[in-house]
């Protein structure tokens, strides 16, 4: 099949494969978007699942993605199923002409990461990876002041994700904490803020960590540490665990300049809660009107992330986060799992 050129005469046609916890975010996003978009097929392996996501979206059911392939008309096949399928789901997918829109991470394996690359290079398709939270307010303030030059030199940065993931979670899917198929704290749940460092002050030079796991009944990591250094010469730590008491407790991020130091906590880096530069904007005034309440850990990322995809895809814009991009803090994750398995300190870009 040719590659798909930008449409401009219609609505872009989405079909969601995997109906699980995430996929309500995806059908929501799509919701907000309805001018421009519509979810045409769904596709899960649970009937029951699947019977339910049919009925409250309206959009054909198929039992398989073959099956999805064969018979939709969709335009970007989204991937929300476990991580461990997304390399073999998108090549089938690049294959068949259609654009791919995957979850985070988007392989657990580098070598599966650089194949999904390769495949829709190859097939002249799209390869977006969800990185919804570089999205939200308060992230986007940040990186504007960063972009700025208001830090002057960033020396440090520290990120805490101190969530909680009881052992019933692992329990409800057989393949979650999986190396294969999810991997552990830093792959599935910190992935956004590994990213989250990459994109703001990165690239990263190399890394030094360390993994354990402590509470839960899993292959993967419950627990890690991750010291990090930069090419700019900053220094940077990524504290990870899933084993805090009773609920998320935080999800933070404070940037250290020499020129200003930020701190972004809350349960997400929702919350702006220390804003401070040696030369005062007028638009610091509002800079905590950027803060807002989130009933998860997901923030409000995904309807803007679609949009970016849709504008791409009508030749407005371009990916902001493309499989080049996903590739980035995939590489660092990898290289903090080599690290912490042989004990040593891993530099970048990796070598095989």
């Amino acid at each position: 099949m040719s590659a798909p050129h930008p449409v401009t005469d219609r609505k872009i046609r989405f079909a969601l494969v995997g109906c699980g916890r995430i996929s309500r975010n995806h059908i929501a996003a799509l919701e907000r978007h309805t001018g421009r978009a519509e979810l045409v097929a769904v596709c899960d392996n649970r009937a029951d699942v699947l019977a339910a996501t049919a009925a409250a979206t309206g959009a054909a059911a198929h039992a398989s993605l073959d099956a999805l392939l064969a018979a939709s008309d969709a335009d970007v096949v989204i991937l929300a199923t476990p991580s461990g399928l997304h390399s073999r789901q998108a090549i089938k997918v690049a294959q068949a002409g259609r654009h791919v829109l995957t979850e985070k991470p988007m392989a657990t394996k580098w070598d599966e990461g650089m194949a999904m690359v390769r495949a829709c290079r190859d097939a002249g398709v799209k390869l977006f990876v969800v990185k919804q939270n570089r999205l939200n307010a308060t992230m986007q303030r940040l990186k504007q002041a960063i972009d700025q030059g208001r830090f002057g030199r960033i020396v440090m940065a520290n990120v805490n994700v101190f969530w909680t993931r009881p052992q019933s979670y692992y329990d409800e899917a057989p393949w979650r904490g999986r190396w294969d198929m999810d991997g552990g704290a830093f792959m599935n749940q910190a992935s956004h803020y590994v990213d989250m460092v990459d994109w703001l002050i990165g690239p990263v030079d190399n890394v030094h960590a360390y993994t354990a796991t402590l509470a839960r009944d899993i292959e993967a990591e419950d627990t890690g540490v991750m010291s990090l250094r930069l090419r700019s010469g900053a220094l940077a730590s990524i504290n990870v665990t899933m084993l805090t008491h009773g609920k998320n407790f935080e999800g933070s991020i404070t940037l250290l300049g020499e020129r200003g130091t930020v701190r972004m906590g809350g349960v997400a880096v929702n919350e702006i809660q220390h804003w401070e530069f040696d030369e005062p904007r007028p638009e610091d005034a509002d800079v905590r009107n950027a803060s807002y309440a989130t009933p998860s850990v997901y923030g409000f990322g995904h309807p803007l992330y679609y949009d970016n995809v849709i504008r791409t895809l009508r030749g407005e814009a371009s990916a902001e986060v493309d499989g080049y991009e996903g590739l980035r803090s995939l590489e660092v994750i990898i290289a903090a799992y080599r690290s912490a398995r042989d004990g040593v300190r891993v530099g970048l870009p990796l070598v095989f």
